[in-house]
């Protein structure tokens, strides 16, 4: 099982598509007394990984602290990270303290539209560095990539390149219009777009040794298996069942994309919340609306609630328009 921390509000970047919207810290962030007590929470709750996310988390004074705490607490920490501030010093105390490995994003192989769409001059450059310095401490690593349409040919050959440089896999995460991407929702993959691509990601996987997989695009589990591609992943959406992230405030939602709340760890412990939200129970009845509900492949894709609910008025169950296999899709999702 997996939890998703948002450390804070806080970063040095400003990118077009942050699911946060996020810049500064927020009012009443986690302390860290506070957080301490809540990853003692996590692990009681069965979880065995925890992301160490943002805003950038290495903006915190205290993540190393919290990081070590994490790993001698029994869970395997990680990082989703800009990678602009890891440093020689940064990669080496990190990994003393007992993180696992760094996802690290990087939005495409040209510098420039990379540093354009992160809002930060030589983001690129800062970024190849601090993916050096991880090699050099031997922390292990990953590439995320956001894929929207101005970069969506340079997928696989971002997946190539994460090989190459030695990543140990690369994540693709699909655009869902929440916090600053809705004001890109515009260049979001079409349905027919999304599923061209999971098809080319799925060819690109049976070619290479690392793990590739899409984030918010379920329906790769399916196409995965239509393909015959083996992949290590046997379950596309896990919101709320394997899953959940906590918010730089406390407050604890089924994924990072979904404004849903489940609870709040300052007046409720996490592995309560966890085990007894009403949210999450109703998640895990798995009963899926419309396409999603009749779908052959329902067992292993789910569909993306995120979407679920960002287009159908917070429906957290019904279907996922955006699936070419089982849908019954308006006309204005098609293209």
């Amino acid at each position: 099982m997996i939890v998703s921390w948002m450390t804070t509000n806080d970063c040095n970047l400003a990118c077009e598509h942050c699911y946060q919207d996020a810049s500064d810290a927020e009012d009443r962030e986690l302390s860290t007394s506070e957080a301490r007590k809540m990853i003692d929470e996590i692990a009681r709750a069965g979880f065995k990984v925890m992301i160490f996310s943002g805003g950038e988390p290495l903006l915190r004074d205290d993540i190393f602290d919290l990081v070590a705490h994490a790993a001698a607490a029994g869970l395997r920490p990680v990082f989703g990270t800009n990678g602009t501030l890891i440093t020689d010093e940064v990669a080496l105390r990190l990994k003393s303290c007992g993180a696992a490995a760094m996802g690290i994003s990087v939005d495409s192989l040209d510098a420039e539209k990379h540093d354009r769409f992160r809002k930060l001059e030589r983001a690129h450059e800062l970024t190849m560095a601090g993916i050096e310095s991880c090699k050099r401490a031997g922390l292990p690593f990953q590439l995320h990539t956001t894929v929207v349409d101005w970069n969506r040919d340079e997928i696989c050959a971002l997946t190539d390149f994460a090989q190459d440089i030695g990543a140990i896999a690369h994540y693709v995460f699909f655009l869902i219009p929440v916090g600053r991407g809705r004001y890109i929702e515009e260049t979001s993959l079409k349905v027919r777009e999304n599923e061209e691509l999971l098809r080319d990601i799925m060819r690109k996987q049976a070619e290479v040794s690392i793990d590739v997989k899409p984030t918010c695009a379920p329906q790769f589990t399916r196409v995965a298996r239509q393909l015959e591609v083996p992949t290590r992943f046997t379950r596309g959406c896990l919101a709320g069942l394997t899953y959940c992230v906590i918010g730089s405030q406390g407050i604890v939602r089924p994924c990072a994309y979904m404004t849903e709340e489940a609870g709040d760890v300052r007046t409720q412990s996490f592995d309560d919340i966890w085990h007894t939200s009403a949210l999450f129970e109703r998640l895990r009845t798995k009963a899926y609306q419309g396409a999603c509900g009749s779908c052959d492949y329902g067992d292993v894709c789910g569909g993306c609630r995120a979407r679920a609910a960002y287009y159908h008025d917070g429906d957290i169950l019904a279907q996922d328009d955006y699936c070419l296999h089982g849908k019954t899709l308006g006309d204005k999702n098609v293209a």
